[in-house]
């Protein structure tokens, strides 16, 4: 299961980079690195049966550079090869970027998520963001429990870690917080508005030429 959830993560994160531009699969490593390597140990060496299984159902295609007539080093013209995303590929993206279940929030897929949330829909966001944050607030509660416990029993270096385990879950939730007021707002605002159009178009009629 813990494999399958990786495979997810990794499909998203492949397809959504390579929506906003085709690359080489050196630059795909790279950029996956960075996107990733935030929030979860990355194996270059899951990345290329990835490709392999996204290249068989069609939601990417290579764009291979001509190839010589002489043997030249096969190597070099696989460095060439450009991924690109196909329509099944956008669809298949728009698709996991509706997923709003506990996979999304999870340590494992919440990052990912995150980074793709200019392509996700308000009300998608929004549910990602809350699921987030109660998970969280499940954990400190569990990380208090926890402190309280052992308070007593443990060394003082150990104390700290903890402590800082806890502050570090303390100020993510304060993030989340903000972050779910501020799309609060933005939706809101974005509803008014739609509602100040309907009604301006609804009474913007044009007055008879004859009055």
């Amino acid at each position: 299961m813990a494999a399958r959830k990786g495979a997810g993560v990794l499909e998203l994160a492949v397809l959504g980079l390579l929506h906003e531009s085709p690359m080489h699969g050196y630059e795909l490593r790279k950029r996956l690195n960075t996107l990733l390597g935030m929030f979860r140990a990355f194996s270059y060496g899951s990345l290329y049966p990835c490709l392999k299984q996204l290249l068989a159902n069609g939601l990417i295609i290579e764009d291979r550079p001509e190839e010589p007539n002489t043997a030249l080093a096969l190597q070099s013209r696989r460095s060439k090869i450009v991924y690109k995303l196909t329509a099944d590929g956008k669809e298949r993206l728009q698709q996991l970027l509706t997923e709003a279940g506990p996979a999304s929030w999870e340590d494992e897929g919440f990052g990912v998520h995150f980074a793709f949330f200019s392509h996700t829909r308000a009300d998608v966001r929004l549910r990602i963001l809350e699921g987030r944050r109660s998970r969280l607030e499940e954990r400190l509660e569990s990380v208090r429990a926890a402190l309280a416990r052992t308070r007593e029993r443990v060394d003082s270096y150990t104390l700290e870690l903890q402590n800082h385990g806890l502050e570090s879950v303390e100020r993510e939730v304060r993030w989340l917080n903000e972050l779910i007021g501020r799309e609060r707002a933005e939706q809101e605002q974005a509803e008014q508005e739609k509602q100040a159009r309907q009604y301006g178009s609804k009474y913007d009629k044009p007055r008879d030429k004859g009055r």
